[in-house]
């Protein structure tokens, strides 16, 4: 008999916004690996019975290769009957759950998705940033700033995203930011185009930089802002300005 691999997704980082049901598996799991952005209060919800392994990668990094984590966990199943596979946001957006997938599906391996809510979402939420506004936008694309070496495409068309949506979400894009800028600028959106970069977002350290296209970069350096951050870039940057003062602070009950 083999166990059951749960792929959880433990959202951003503010515990409030970890699903019910992600909060059960952990509470009942017998092996929990978990990856580098998954927040402390999330790992505080883990069977502290049950065998909690660090498989986190950060920009060079790696405390184990994608191929290790994936043996790991057929491995774990042979001897445990709950694993979790806690991974940050959502499994299946930017967080390679659908390349754990296949290969445990192909070693016969029972796998279960729970999703998880996505930073690119939750972070301009708690940033007071609606991607979608009728006034402002009808449209998002969520695109990644970090590309790996030997994927199916060499490059995002930075073109195409910049022409086909109104709102534009960068998930780890902070490094590239001095590429990607000037391919949206020569992509056609003007350089007046309002950008936000939201840090840790929806944890108590989150934090924002809020610019344009001509001062972001320059804004980075003289701040050093650093990753892990999302980029918002789009007019809807410009309804912070108004909600801000009517936002209420996360709820926090003992």
């Amino acid at each position: 008999m083999t166990g059951k691999v749960y792929l959880v997704g433990a959202g951003p980082g503010d515990p409030g916004l970890m699903t019910l049901k992600g909060k059960t598996l952990l509470e009942c799991a017998d092996v929990v690996v978990y990856d580098a952005l998954v927040s402390p209060a999330v790992l505080g919800m883990i069977n502290p019975k049950a065998e909690a392994i660090n498989a986190g990668k950060r920009r060079s990094a790696h405390s184990m290769s994608q191929a290790t984590i994936t043996t790991l966990l057929a491995e774990k199943a042979q001897t445990a009957a709950v694993i979790v596979r806690l991974k940050g946001g959502d499994p299946f957006i930017f967080g390679r759950g659908g390349e754990e997938m296949m290969a445990l599906v192909a070693a016969g391996i029972e796998v279960e998705v729970v999703p998880g809510i996505t930073s690119g979402v939750a972070a301009p939420a708690y940033a007071g940033i609606p991607l979608t506004h009728r006034d402002y936008s009808s449209s998002v694309t969520f695109v990644t700033g970090h590309e790996s070496a030997g994927k199916y495409r060499p490059q995002v068309n930075w073109r195409a995203v910049a022409q086909g949506s109104e709102t534009i979400v960068i998930y780890m894009g902070i490094h590239n930011l001095g590429r990607i800028v000037p391919e949206l600028i020569a992509a056609g959106l003007p350089d007046t185009t309002p950008v936000a970069l939201i840090r840790w977002g929806t944890r108590a350290e989150q934090e924002e930089l809020i610019g344009s296209l001509a001062t972001i970069l320059e804004q980075v350096e003289a701040t050093e802002f650093k990753a892990p951050a999302i980029a918002v870039i789009g007019k809807v940057v410009e309804v912070r300005s108004h909600l801000i003062p009517g936002l209420a602070a996360p709820l926090a009950c003992d």
